[in-house]
């Protein structure tokens, strides 16, 4: 009599090096369309992470290198998807409208109400989901930040964009020597969120006016694939056109 043996289930975290110090870390189990983009840059002197994804998961725990040298996780902002796993590491920033949020991360204010259902998963993480009892465990920012503050990493530096609209105290981190940006959930190559509680298209305008100027080369976003220059000016053209024309279709299943 044989038996079969069970199938280990592939890896909950999955990786992507791009080179000149950056990683791309996701959560392949999540259907695209929630899947957040975490990013981690190394540097001379310490690292960067972020965001850090849904948090059903260690991600440090999956990846303990993250721990093999100083290193601070930023929030993007601060909806479930991207805070998940802040708790686990010493060193956090936000930028200040949002601080309360990831102090006290209850589901209402970070959209896991809305959208932390079992319809965001392509294969469930280890142990399940329940949606009712998920919980972002508090993650208290050591660090406030502000519009122009500069993450410096040593031999590279990130200023940091205070871009409100999708949500007030939504960040970009822009690399000026490289020309690259990590947008957040500011712009990335889908249908852009601008229906939250805590939304305003007045200021996602301003902010993607403001952003366009930027001489980007490549945008790593907060969800789907990076993209080019050209790129990123046809979403920003896509969204404020959008704005412009009132009755104009929008999606009806926005991400997070």
């Amino acid at each position: 009599m044989t038996h079969a043996v069970p199938r280990e289930s592939p890896p909950w975290f999955a990786t992507r090096t791009l080179g000149a110090g950056i990683t791309h870390i996701f959560e392949p189990g999540i259907h695209m369309f929630y899947r957040c983009n975490i990013w981690h840059v190394r540097g001379r002197d310490g690292c960067l992470l972020i965001d850090s994804g849904l948090g059903s998961v260690s991600l440090s725990g999956a990846l303990p290198w993250l721990h093999d040298t100083a290193l601070i996780a930023v929030a993007s902002h601060t909806h479930f998807d991207h805070i998940g796993s802040h708790h686990e590491f010493a060193q956090r920033a936000c930028h200040s409208s949002e601080a309360a949020i990831l102090a006290a991360p209850d589901p209402e204010r970070t959209l896991a109400t809305r959208f932390a259902t079992l319809e965001m998963f392509e294969r469930l993480p280890p142990g399940g989901f329940d949606p009712a009892a998920y919980r972002v465990r508090p993650a208290p920012a050591t660090r406030l930040l502000e519009h122009g503050d500069v993450v410096d990493l040593g031999d590279r530096h990130l200023e940091v964009l205070h871009v409100p609209g999708h949500s007030p105290g939504s960040i970009a981190l822009w690399e000026a020597a490289s020309g690259v940006l990590f947008s957040g959930d500011a712009v990335y190559d889908g249908p852009l969120l601008d229906d939250a509680y805590h939304s305003n298209r007045e200021d996602y305008v301003e902010s993607l006016r403001r952003l366009r100027d930027l001489p980007v080369r490549v945008v790593h976003a907060g969800h789907f694939p990076s993209f080019d220059r050209a790129r990123f000016h046809e979403l920003i053209d896509e969204y404020l056109l959008g704005q412009r024309s009132p009755g104009c279709p929008r999606d009806p299943h926005p991400q997070p």
